[in-house]
């Protein structure tokens, strides 16, 4: 699941139109940040872009697949990043407007609360006692 060098440079400079982006290595892979948001994900020199419900229809359309690993016990888990058309990869401006898509999604997805942080909110705080 290893993202190259040359694979990260690559989709960095296809990603020009797009405008400045950030790639952090995770896990073996890579995400692809535009400021402090996560739209693309790069595993075994695959880009992957951040998908919804109303956008994963395109890339289905083009026959593409949804990023998945095996999780402990063999379980298949597929996340919300899809992986990008090729054709895409050799027409910039095409993929810029894909990865404004991705980025809006991923914007929408950070500001979304989750089961998660709504638990935690609902969690109360540690008091400490009063004398």
């Amino acid at each position: 699941m290893t993202a190259s060098e040359g694979f990260k440079d690559f989709i960095k400079d296809q990603l020009g139109a797009f405008g400045p982006v950030r790639i952090r290595n995770m896990f073996g892979g890579a995400g692809v940040y535009a400021g402090d948001v996560m739209f693309g994900l790069i595993a075994a020199d695959t880009f992957y872009l951040k998908a919804d419900e109303t956008t994963k229809a395109a890339f289905e359309e083009e026959g593409m697949r949804p990023f998945a690993y095996t999780a402990k016990g063999g379980k298949s888990v597929a996340m919300s990043y899809w992986e990008a058309p090729p054709r895409l990869l050799e027409d910039p401006g095409e993929l810029a407007e894909w990865a404004r898509e991705a980025h809006r999604i991923a914007c929408a997805a950070k500001r979304a609360p989750t089961k998660a942080r709504t638990a935690k909110s609902k969690t109360p705080g540690k008091r400490t006692p009063s004398a």
